[in-house]
C-alpha cells in the first residue's frame, strides 16, 4: 500500500506539471494513432454518465446533449482546464476531483461509465474497473477506449522495450490489457474493436441485470 500511495503522489506531481501542455501532446497522438476513439466512446453514453479521469475535458464536445454528466479527475490543474473548456462549450456537467480507485459515489449510481486513455496510468487498473462495476446500475454500460498491449509480436516487443521509459517519465503502461479485468469482473462484452496494429482498443460492455 505505501508503494501504491507513492506512485499516486508521483502521478499527481507529473500531471500537475504536464497540464499546460497536455492538449498539445494529445492532439498529436490523436492525429497519428487514436483517431476517432473519443467520438466512438462518448457516442455510446446514455442517461446518468460518469467519466473517469476527465483530464482537460477533451471528451466533453462529443457527449450527446441529453446525458447528465459527472466527471472526476485526479489532478487539480487538469480539472481547471476541463472546467474552462466546459464553460466555453456552454453545457452543464459536474466536474470534480476524485480517485478512480476510490469513487465517492453510492453503489449503482450511473447508467454509463466512460474512461478513455487513462487505465494506462491509474496505478491499480483492476481496482478502478471494480469501482466502475460498483457504481454502474444493473444493465448499465461500461465504455473504454485505451491503448493496450498489441497482439502483433513485433509491435508488442517494441512496447516491452519502451515501457520502462514511458512508465518512469509519464507513468504510462504500454502492455496493459483492460479487457482482462473487464471480463474477470463479470461484464458482458458487447462491442470490441482493435485498430492501429492492435494498439488501440474500443470496448463496450454491460453489467448484467441482477449481478452483484
Amino acid at each position: 500500500m505505501p508503494m501504491m500511495q507513492g506512485e499516486k503522489e508521483r502521478i499527481h506531481r507529473l500531471y500537475q506539471k504536464e497540464a499546460p501542455r497536455y492538449d498539445r501532446t494529445m492532439s498529436f497522438w490523436e492525429r497519428v494513432l487514436l483517431g476517432g476513439a473519443r467520438e466512438w466512446a462518448c457516442g455510446r453514453a446514455k442517461g446518468e454518465v460518469l467519466e473517469i479521469a476527465v483530464g482537460t475535458g477533451r471528451n466533453l464536445p462529443y457527449y450527446p446533449a441529453d446525458v447528465r454528466l459527472t466527471g472526476i479527475e485526479f489532478s487539480p490543474a487538469m480539472l481547471d482546464i476541463a472546467k474552462r473548456r466546459l464553460a466555453g462549450l456552454g453545457r452543464d456537467a459536474d466536474l470534480r476531483l476524485g480517485d478512480a480507485e476510490r469513487l465517492e459515489f453510492a453503489d449503482e449510481s450511473f447508467d454509463t461509465v466512460v474512461c478513455t486513455f487513462s487505465l494506462c496510468t491509474i496505478p491499480d487498473d483492476a481496482k478502478a474497473v471494480s469501482e466502475m462495476w460498483r457504481v454502474l446500475r444493473s444493465g448499465g454500460k461500461l465504455v473504454l477506449a485505451e491503448h493496450v498491449r498489441s497482439p502483433v509480436g513485433l509491435i508488442r516487443f517494441g512496447q516491452r522495450v519502451l515501457e520502462p521509459l514511458t512508465v518512469r517519465l509519464e507513468a504510462d503502461h504500454l502492455l496493459r490489457e483492460p479487457l482482462e479485468h473487464v471480463r474477470a469482473r463479470g461484464f458482458v462484452i458487447e462491442e470490441l474493436e482493435r485498430h492501429k496494429l492492435g494498439i488501440v482498443e474500443l470496448l463496450a460492455a454491460t453489467r448484467p441485470d441482477g449481478s452483484s
